[in-house]
Formats: structure tokens, sequence, C-alpha cells
């Protein structure tokens, strides 16, 4: 089971203040720009991301039902801020892997042992 919804909730609140801060320029981490399904509303949430040839690929580690993950795969596209840069996605589709084989070996660690067994890839829009 991924991270609970508690934490999730509480790292919303507190720590995803701090984390824009930095987010869009540490490897291995992004700013994920997403409208809200029924708001519309802007969001920018701080994420773990990983390039993987002609995409990237999103740790899920409170699961697939997280709301930004919910609004990107409604919206069919996004765009990131990572390491500095503005990056525009498209395709988003979720894929399980309970192996987490395609994530660094200290980060699939981790997505293993918190039972994190779905990520999400896009693609490069060009």
């Amino acid at each position: 089971m991924p991270l609970p919804r508690r934490l999730a909730e509480f790292n919303k609140v507190v720590t995803n203040r701090v984390s824009r801060l930095v987010a869009g320029w540490l490897p291995g981490c992004a700013i994920v720009l997403h409208r809200g399904r029924r708001s519309g509303r802007l969001y920018r949430t701080p994420v773990n991301v990983f390039r993987r040839g002609d995409g990237y690929r999103f740790a899920l580690t409170y699961g697939p039902d997280s709301d930004w993950v919910r609004n990107v795969v409604a919206a069919g596209h996004v765009d990131i801020t990572t390491r500095g840069r503005l990056v525009s996605l498209t395709d988003p589709r979720l894929v399980t892997d309970p192996s987490a084989n395609w994530a660094p070996r200290g980060v699939r660690l981790v997505l293993r042992r918190v039972g994190a067994d779905t990520y999400l890839q896009c693609r490069i829009d060009h």
C-alpha cells in the first residue's frame, strides 16, 4: 500500500510549500503544473521524476489516486519544471510494475518498501 493519505495531506499543507522552492532545480525532482479537473485552478506540485528514453516517469509514492495524477491523466498533457527547464509532456498513462526496476536503486528500494507499484509515464511533447 502506498504512503498513507494523512501523510499526503500533511505534506500538501506543510512540506510541499518548502519543496516547491527547490524541486524545480534538483535532480530527480520536478514541479508538476496542473489544473484542477473541476475548478480549473492552477496547482504546482513537487514530485519525484526520472527521465527515461523519450519521456519521464513519476514515482507515485501516494498512489495513482492522488489529485495531481488524476488531473494530469484527465487533461492528457502536463508541463513540468525540472532542472530549471519547462518541459511539456503528453500521453500520460499509469503503469503497474511491483519490481520498480525503472527507478534508480535507492528510489526503487523505497518504492518497494511502501508498496508503490504504479508509476506515471509521460512522453515529451516535441
